[in-house]
């Protein structure tokens, strides 16, 4: 097991790699406006659970695999990209809807089948990365040490780590980035900036997933 000291750092590391400007935590960003901060929350849990799957990836050995093959690292990319641009489709033609009760609808609770689904959003954004998966062959394993126990466990354990300080910041931005989107459930003007905004973050970011190139 890593040390008290390697994991304090690790999770440092985490933080401030989880506040820093990127696809994931835009993508919590502009779903927590304009869907509401439990919308937010959902897809925080499916990004979560990617990072439990590049962990094993990179536990198992899969993530090698991936890295050295350029026709798995373009399939998946362009899947990503793919996916982006749907979202961006979706955000462009969704509807605005303004009424006396509109903050109160978007902070309405969610059903189980509409929780399920945005947290297989967030999985599907997250696993589509080839680069997060890049990320993690090249990051846990220098936070790993073979005189501590095995290998695969200590990564296992890294990335349980990275999971939970993502958990606290995006859960974070997803809260306060809902309460801003409900102040503008008021105003159509608002609603259609913050719809057009949000297609073309997500259209930047199919763009930049699918001219991608591998580093390994």
């Amino acid at each position: 097991m890593p040390t008290l000291q390697t994991l304090t750092a690790f999770f440092s590391l985490c933080v401030l790699l989880a506040l820093s400007p990127g696809p994931d935590n835009l993508f919590v960003l502009m779903q927590s406006a304009q869907r509401g901060w439990r919308v937010g929350l959902a897809v925080v849990v499916g990004l979560c659970l990617g990072i439990l799957g590049h962990t094993a990836a990179v536990a198992f050995g899969l993530a090698a695999l991936v890295a050295a093959s350029p026709a798995a690292f373009t399939v998946l990319k362009l899947a990503g990209a793919a996916y982006l641009l749907y979202l961006a489709w979706g955000a462009l033609r969704a509807p605005v809807q303004v009424s006396a009760t509109a903050t109160a609808t978007h902070a309405a609770p969610l059903s189980w089948r509409q929780t399920l689904r945005m947290v297989g959003r967030g999985v599907v954004m997250n696993i589509t990365n080839p680069k997060v998966l890049i990320f993690f062959l090249a990051l846990l394993p220098q936070f790993a040490d073979a005189g501590r126990g095995a290998i695969a466990l200590q990564i296992v354990v890294l990335g349980s780590v990275f999971m939970l300080a993502t958990l606290l910041v995006f859960s974070a931005i997803a809260l306060f980035s809902g309460w801003f989107g409900s102040l503008l459930q008021g105003s159509a003007r608002a609603q259609r900036l913050l719809n057009r905004l949000a297609g073309l973050v997500f259209v930047g970011l199919a763009l930049r997933l699918a001219t991608l190139q591998r580093a390994m």
